[in-house]
C-alpha cells in the first residue's frame, strides 16, 4: 500500500510542478480515491461546502475572493481576510445555517481595507501573477511547498488534510491515522519556509 502511495505521490508532484494547469483536476481525482472519508461523507461535505459558498455569494460575490471554506466530515474551517468584523460574523452565521455541520472554526483574519483589496486584486489576476511578490502569492507558494512535502512523505496520507496559508499563518483540518502521523504533518508544516504559525483541527483515528 505504501509503495503504491509513494508512486502516486511522485507522479502527482511532477504534475504539480510541470503541469500546474491540470494539477488541480488530477489531484482532486486522486484525493477522492484515497481519502479516508466514506463516499457518503465526501458527498455530504461537498454539499455543505457548496451551500456555504452559495450563501456567501448571494450576500456579495466579491467575498468569494476573500474567504475559503474547507469541510472534513462535517467539520468546517473558514479562512481568509476581511476588513469588517461584522461581515466576518455574518459569514459564520451563513455557514451555521446548515444543520449538518458538527463544528465550525472561523479563522478569518481582520486586516485593513487596503490589505484586503490588494489580496483581492492578486487573486483576480490569477495564475499569470503567481511569479510576483504579493502576500497572496507568498501564501500560494507556502501551500504549494506544503503540498509537495506531504505528497512525497510515505508516512503521511496527504489526501486526508486540507490546509490554507493566510498571511503566512497556516490552518489545517483533516484526519490522521495516528498521533505520530499528526505530529509529523504539523512538523512538516511548521518547518516549511515562510510559515509563521500553525493552527490545527486534526482528528486522530486508527481506522487505516
Amino acid at each position: 500500500m505504501k509503495n503504491v502511495r509513494a508512486l502516486s505521490a511522485v507522479l502527482l508532484t511532477g504534475l504539480l510542478i510541470f503541469m500546474s494547469g491540470c494539477a488541480s483536476i488530477v489531484t482532486s481525482a486522486a484525493q477522492k480515491a484515497w481519502e479516508n472519508r466514506s463516499t457518503e461523507d465526501q458527498v455530504t461535505d461537498a454539499k455543505i461546502h457548496s451551500g456555504i459558498l452559495d450563501r456567501v455569494k448571494n450576500k456579495d460575490k466579491g467575498l468569494l475572493l476573500d474567504v475559503s471554506v474547507d469541510v472534513w466530515e462535517q467539520r468546517v474551517m473558514i479562512t481568509g481576510t476581511l476588513d469588517d468584523s461584522n461581515v466576518r460574523s455574518a459569514i459564520e452565521n451563513l455557514a451555521r445555517e446548515d444543520s449538518r455541520i458538527k463544528s465550525l472554526h472561523n479563522e478569518i483574519q481582520i486586516v485593513t481595507k487596503a490589505e484586503k483589496e490588494a489580496r483581492r486584486d492578486q487573486k483576480e489576476k490569477g495564475d499569470e501573477e503567481k511569479s510576483g511578490a504579493g502576500q497572496a502569492v507568498n501564501d500560494f507558494w507556502i501551500e504549494t511547498k506544503i503540498k509537495v512535502q506531504l505528497l512525497t512523505d510515505t508516512n503521511v496520507s496527504s489526501v486526508n488534510y486540507f490546509y490554507r496559508s493566510v498571511l503566512n499563518k497556516v490552518y489545517v483540518i483533516g484526519e490522521a491515522g495516528s498521533d505520530a502521523e499528526e505530529q509529523l504533518v504539523l512538523s512538516i508544516i511548521k518547518n516549511t519556509e515562510g510559515v509563521k504559525s500553525v493552527t490545527e483541527y486534526i482528528d486522530v483515528t486508527s481506522t487505516y
